[in-house]
């Protein structure tokens, strides 16, 4: 059978059988705080902040960091605001709204459905409050070094304006391909940038409309992230093999190769100065931020996954002496350069406490020897450092598992002043919250698992119960709030799932990141095997295990590749998980790796039938669970016909199921009302099919 959702939802804050003390709506309703950044003189910040959908910029300056808003946008239109900038004399804020920066695909969104349809466009805005300025459409603007002038990409191509938009802006040059990467050089009077050409890419210096574009050791590779030396006489980039080559096997893990070249601008000539160990753990590290190259202070500086966990390294730039700066088992992100290029900050999953692998603290090291230290500690979550003109103040977002995300200043006894609580709306449940427990156990395998334990603070007796399992995969739930605005969502469900009567579970599963190289890129995972589908049955076994626990009424929810192993639990596992949302998920893995003129790869049957095997729909005949669908038709990182499929599929067996199509809006919920009716509608069916109740 199926059966729409429709927006007429029951409102389960208003549902006199149960006991919870606040909506899903007042929990969902904090100011999420992104894009900060911090002015290249002074002691001022900047952010944009996510109030219920409508997104603005706030600024904040010393003394006080009062939180001051210096944009109007007031409507719930799923238009977000990226590329925040701060000019180099601090006097204006430079930003982009609109698109999907979290998609593949980050072109314009209309999840408002709109008759007019929307932009993606370049704004200026004085940092003391004033006018925003329109500089034209286009998307990722760098400020030129003497604040006059900015830079942005638009249809693959360079676009300037001056920064008060006196002036339109127009085509600084053109070049063949997809051109990005752009950065000023540091006296303004030239322009590195990468031309992508699909199976190759060079890396390419502008001066002026009178001079020919110079194109620094073409070759038959990929050259990617250039970086200037501090006195602009040279350049770092990264460099990986072009696309081509002997069709070689699916299933087979291989070395990615990279390495890092310097270039001498105004001779051409360079040389590569340091290639990556041929070795799994040396491929080009898919982490936070890749490479993250930088030219420090004497020293070129990059992140290696090497000895099993991503860290900071730092070089000559001719190559000599490389150290390690960051040595541990813990991973490092969200690294960010002082002004004078002499200390890194940075977030990383150490502390003091051992369940500080599923935290994050700011930390900061100097460029050229390994004296990490600590700028937070505590049980609270500390993440996107940035460190101020004097390169001495630092500031970061912070959450608590109580509190979500507020921009902080890092005080020298390594407390938080906390900036813009005041935003947080008065019938926030703060005091309503529970504090989850890491718990650890093993999979079928051996493997071990971890996971975020949400207990209601008046435990009954033969409890229902909620596997939540994330996205990514790369991601890590954490004892908190989390930084990231999908996964601080689903964390304000799993605490009203808990408020409701629900024993939640948050599961890390091998794939995800900060437990080290192998949990991160396991064997015969994905479609090449679904390892770590493992780890999510053993999540509901041992949850069904634990004493108060109802071992028959244990539901299971996720989104993205979450809804992926939500929807192989359902499908392989139905007598385990009584019930079900999928939230487009990838629930067909079927793939083909033929490309015209080239042969098959020597085990395309075997990764053929592998990838049968790893896909949920392989299961529909076995999936007896009732199951919710959700997917919204503009989503750019898992196709619609994903969950359209299944529903057809569905309906063919007469499966017992439900859905939620969302019409326009993406695959982060753009709209506030959306993100808010999927969780409503998540929480409703869940209630109803493991309480039965209305």
């Amino acid at each position: 059978m199926k059966k729409a959702i429709f927006s007429l939802l029951v409102l389960l804050s208003t549902s006199p059988i149960f006991a919870q003390s606040f909506s899903l709506k007042s929990v969902l309703s904090y100011p999420f705080p992104t894009q900060l950044v911090a002015s290249p003189v002074d002691a001022k910040i900047a952010w944009a902040a996510n109030e219920q959908g409508k997104r603005n910029i706030y600024v904040a300056e010393a003394p006080d960091y009062k939180a001051v808003k210096i944009t109007d946008y007031a409507e719930d239109d799923g238009q977000e605001l990226t590329s925040l900038s701060v000019s180099a004399d601090g006097k204006w804020i430079v930003f982009v709204r609109g698109g999907d920066h979290g998609g593949r695909d980050g072109g314009p969104v209309n999840a408002n459905s709109s008759p007019v349809a929307p932009k993606i466009q370049v704004f200026s805005a004085p940092f003391e409050g004033g006018n925003i300025v329109t500089l034209g459409e286009g998307d990722n603007p760098v400020i030129s070094p003497n604040s006059d002038q900015v830079i942005f990409a638009k249809n693959g191509q360079v676009m300037i304006s001056p920064i008060d938009g006196t002036s339109a802006a127009k085509n600084l040059f053109y070049a063949k391909g997809i051109n990005g990467a752009y950065k000023w050089s540091p006296d303004g009077k030239k322009i590195a940038f990468i031309s992508n050409r699909s199976d190759h890419s060079f890396l390419g210096i502008y001066t002026d409309q009178q001079t020919p574009v110079k194109w620094l050791l073409p070759s038959f590779a990929k050259d990617n992230t250039p970086v200037w030396s501090p006195d602009g006489k040279n350049l770092a980039f990264i460099r990986t093999p072009g696309v081509g080559g002997e069709t070689d096997s699916i299933l087979t893990k291989k070395h990615q190769p990279w390495a890092i070249w310097t270039v001498n601008v105004s001779t051409g000539t360079g040389k590569m100065i340091w290639k990556a160990p041929e070795t799994l753990r040396g491929s080009f590290p898919s982490i936070d931020g890749g490479t993250n190259l930088l030219w420090a202070d004497g020293k070129i500086v990059f992140t290696s996954y090497e000895d099993g966990w991503p860290h900071l390294y730092a070089i000559n730039p001719d190559g000599s002496k490389r150290l390690l700066l960051t040595p541990g088992n813990f991973a490092v992100e969200n690294i960010k350069l002082s002004a004078d290029k002499k200390t890194l900050v940075f977030a990383a999953n150490k502390g003091e406490d051992a369940d500080d692998m599923d935290r994050r603290h700011i930390y900061k090291v100097s460029v050229n020897q390994a004296n990490m230290q600590a700028l937070t500690i505590g049980k609270g979550i500390e993440a996107y450092p940035v460190i101020a003109a004097n390169n001495q103040t630092v500031f970061c977002l912070s959450s608590t598992a109580e509190r979500p995300l507020l921009p902080a200043l890092i005080t020298t006894g390594k407390a938080l002043e906390l900036i813009g609580e005041s935003l947080i709306p008065n019938d926030f449940p703060l005091k309503d919250m529970v504090t989850p427990k890491h718990v650890s156990f093993k999979a079928a395998d051996g493997s071990s698992v971890y996971g975020q334990l949400f207990s209601p603070k008046k435990a009954g007796k033969n409890q229902p119960a909620i596997i939540y399992v994330h996205g990514g995969p790369q991601r890590q739930m954490f004892l908190g709030w989390n930084p990231m605005d999908y996964y601080s969502i689903d964390y304000a469900l799993n605490q009203y799932l808990v408020s409701i009567g629900f024993t939640v579970l948050s599961v890390n599963y091998r794939l995800g990141i900060g437990y080290g190289y192998d949990f991160h890129k396991p064997l015969k995972a994905g479609a090449q095997g679904a390892s770590e589908y493992q780890d999510i049955k053993a999540a509901g076994e041992w949850l069904a295990a634990q004493p108060g626990i109802n071992k028959d009424k244990i539901g299971i929810y996720g989104g993205s590749y979450g809804g992926y192993l939500t929807a192989l639990a359902l499908g392989k596992d139905s007598k385990l998980f009584a019930a079900g949302v999928d939230i487009h998920g990838v629930n067909n893995r079927f793939t083909t790796s033929d490309q015209e003129g080239r042969k098959p790869a020597p085990d395309a049957a075997l990764a053929a039938k592998v990838a049968e095997q790893s896909s949920p729909v392989s299961y529909v005949s076995t999936w007896t669970s009732p199951t919710l669908i959700i997917h919204a038709d503009d989503d750019r990182n898992v196709a619609f016909n994903q969950s359209v499929d299944l529903v057809k599929r569905f309906e063919d067996k007469k499966n017992d199921f439900e859905f939620l199509a969302i019409p326009d809006d993406t695959h982060h919920w753009m709209k506030f009302s959306n993100g808010l009716k999927v969780s409503e509608a998540t929480a409703d069916f869940l209630k109803r099919k493991l309480m039965g109740k209305k």
